[in-house]
C-alpha cells in the first residue's frame, strides 16, 4: 500500500484551479491587448508607406495619414497632428508616440506605451 501512494503523480484540486485561474488572467490579459498591438502595426506600416512616398510637404504627409485613416478603421489612437515629421538626408522620417490604456477588470487598468519610427 505504501508502495502504491509513492508511485502516484498528479495536480491536487487546489494546484488544478490556481493554474486555471492564472492561464484565465492571461488569456483575459491576452485578449485585450492583441487589438492594440495591432493597431500599433498598423499605424506603424501606415507610416511607412507615407515615407516611402516621399510627400513634399508636412501637410501632404498629415493629408496621407488621414486619408489611410478613414480607410483603416482600427486606427483611433493617433491624430494626423500626433506625427513628427522631419527629412533626413533628402528623405522623410516619420514617428509617433502614444499611450494605450487596456481596461483588465473593474478599476484596473493596463498603460502600453507605444512608439514608432520610420527608418
Amino acid at each position: 500500500m505504501n508502495r502504491s501512494r509513492q508511485g502516484q503523480r498528479g495536480i491536487s484540486l487546489i494546484g488544478l484551479l490556481f493554474w486555471a485561474v492564472v492561464i484565465g488572467f492571461g488569456s483575459v490579459v491576452a485578449m485585450r491587448v492583441t487589438p492594440t498591438v495591432m493597431e500599433y502595426y498598423t499605424i506603424k506600416n501606415a507610416v511607412e508607406r507615407i515615407a516611402r512616398g516621399n510627400p513634399q510637404t508636412v501637410p501632404a504627409a498629415r493629408a496621407e495619414f488621414e486619408r489611410i485613416k478613414q480607410v483603416e478603421y482600427s486606427i483611433v489612437s493617433i491624430e494626423p497632428k500626433d506625427l513628427v515629421i522631419t527629412k533626413d538626408n533628402d528623405r522623410v522620417k516619420i514617428s509617433f508616440a502614444y499611450d494605450k490604456e487596456v481596461s483588465i477588470g473593474g478599476p484596473v487598468f493596463l498603460l502600453i506605451k507605444y512608439a514608432g519610427e520610420t527608418n
